[in-house]
Parts: C-alpha cells; structure tokens; sequence
C-alpha cells in the first residue's frame, strides 16, 4: 500500500463572494484573493499548524483547526488513515467579513487530502463537492471557491451540484471591507421564515438578469443586482454596510452585501466605472479597506511537491 508519508502539498483557495445580491444562497463568485497552504504529511498522529496572517494568534493551531477537521474528513471519507500534518497557512482572507473565510479553509484541507492522495485515491470534482457542502452546509461559497469563475450552485435528492460560467471581461470587482466582523449565523437568523409572492417574483427576474449582465451585458448589472429577500432584512445588523450599499447605488454602481456581510461587493462594468466606486468609498468611508480584485477562474489548486 502507498504511503503519504513524506509528501508535501501547496495549496492556493480564493476569497468568495455569495448571493450577489439577489441570488440567495445560490449564486457565488471567485476573487483573485487568496489562501495559501503548505501541508506536509509526516510519521505520528496529531497536527501542527502555524497561521501567518489572518487568525494568527486567533484560530486553533492543532487538530481542532477546521483546515485539518477538513483534510481529516477527506481521509475518513475515503478509508484513508490520517497522518500526522505539518501544516503552514498564509492566511489573507479576512474572517468573519462576508468572502468565504470558512469555505476557504474547508476548500483548503479537502483539496490538500485529494494531492496528498494523488496516485492513491481518486477524488472527483463531484466528490470535492459533496464534502465540502457536508461540512460547510450548503455549496454557494464552497463551488466558487473549488472551481472558480461564477457558480450556481443547487441541491437535489442526489446531492449538490454546481454550473460555472465564465465572467464578462468588463466585470471589475471592488471589495470594500471595514475592521468589523459579521456572524453569518447571526446574519442568518434575521432572515423571516417567508417572503411576499412578489419579493419572490422580483428576485427569480433580478437573478436571471444577474446571469445575463454578469456573462454578457454588464451594463445591466445595476438593475440586475437588485434585491429584496435577505439584504433589508439583515440592514438593521450593518448599519454601515446598508449605508454605503445605498450610496454606492444611488451614484449608479451595483453594490450588494458581499456574503452574508459586513464587506460590500461592488460590481463594475469596467475598470473606470471601479475606479469612480472606489474614490467614491474613500471619501465617505475611509476606513474601510478597498481591494481592486479580479475575478479568478481557476479555483484551488494544489501542487504536489515532488
């Protein structure tokens, strides 16, 4: 039988953004902002990790790590014993901000399990998936950041699936991120148990046309990103974040609660029109961090070092 021991893998998982504005629990996107992970499987049991960046000093650094829950997971899954792990995270990903931190990691450790077993066990993409929304709780942060690009993401009696789709080059991210953190729980619990037949109906039509703007007719994206089933009802929670949300879009950029909050997404038709967004949220916020991001495409990648 083949051993992982002595194998060493680097992983790469992007930030995400979920919902995009109207597609609730449904729609995701890759950023160009990433995670970077060194796993090396050595003799022994139990793990040691050291964080750089982001959760230093915050996130376990042992066993209980969710990066190593994850990998650990993986290895169950497929009859595969666990070995000790030597794990380094470079973390840049802010936690708690509404970009996928939590899908990050359990992304991290599910791709690193699949190169640490390369030649041993064959994990598919539908696999990667599945356990990834097992641990995660539903896929719309954990597709984009497996596979990149725009993902709808939907579940049915066999599990979860996914779309990709390729993003419109025009379409030019802006990030924009205050020193606050968000529960996604607590985001979560603000959200009524139903909604008026016609906020169900102006969001199914915001979400088509979210599909067309962001793939072929990014001027619409203003129109497109419009919605009315989870962002007003999560608004009193992020005060700040409803406040620059309703700027940004009455100066004309299609701005939504990236996540589950408090970062908000702005998505421009074109590098200009980002520019004016962002000299915009200088002025009015500046404290709030603006990243100038792209949208990635890859997804995770994991290399095994030889």
């Amino acid at each position: 039988m083949n051993s992982v021991i002595g194998r060493k893998v680097t992983v790469k998982v992007p930030a995400t953004s979920a919902n995009l504005g109207p597609g609730f629990d449904t729609l995701g996107m890759a950023l160009s902002y990433y995670d970077e992970l060194i796993v090396e499987a050595v003799a022994g049991s139990g793990a040691v990790v050291e964080v750089i960046g982001e959760g230093a000093g915050e996130v376990a650094t042992d066993s209980s790590n969710l990066v190593v829950k994850s990998l650990a997971f993986t290895f169950d899954k497929f009859g595969q014993k666990v070995p000790g792990l030597k794990l380094t995270a470079h973390n840049i990903i802010p936690h708690g901000r509404g970009m996928g931190s939590s899908g990050a990691a359990v992304v991290s450790g599910i791709v690193a399990a699949k190169g640490l077993l390369e030649g041993i066990v064959k994990i598919s993409d539908q696999e990667l998936l599945t356990i990834a929304t097992e641990l995660e709780g539903h896929p719309d942060n954990v597709a984009p950041a497996l596979f990149g690009g725009l993902t709808i993401a939907w579940e049915d009696e066999t599990g979860p699936h996914h779309k990709k789709l390729f993003v419109h080059r025009g379409v030019s991210p802006l990030e924009l991120v205050p020193n606050h953190k968000m529960s996604t729980a607590l985001a979560r619990s603000l959200q009524p148990d139903s909604v008026p037949h016609d906020d169900a109906v102006f969001n199914v039509s915001r979400s088509a046309l979210l599909i067309a703007a962001l793939t072929q007719s990014p001027e619409l994206l203003l129109a497109a990103t419009e919605d009315r089933l989870h962002q007003d009802y999560r608004a009193a929670a992020m005060p700040e974040t409803d406040s620059i949300v309703k700027l940004m879009r009455e100066h004309g950029h299609a701005a939504v609660v990236s996540g589950a909050g408090p970062s908000v997404l702005v998505l421009a038709s074109d590098p200009a029109q980002r520019l004016e967004a962002a000299k915009l949220a200088a002025k009015h916020y500046p404290q709030w961090k603006a990243l100038l991001l792209a949208v990635d495409f890859k997804g995770a990648t994991v290399a095994l070092h030889q």
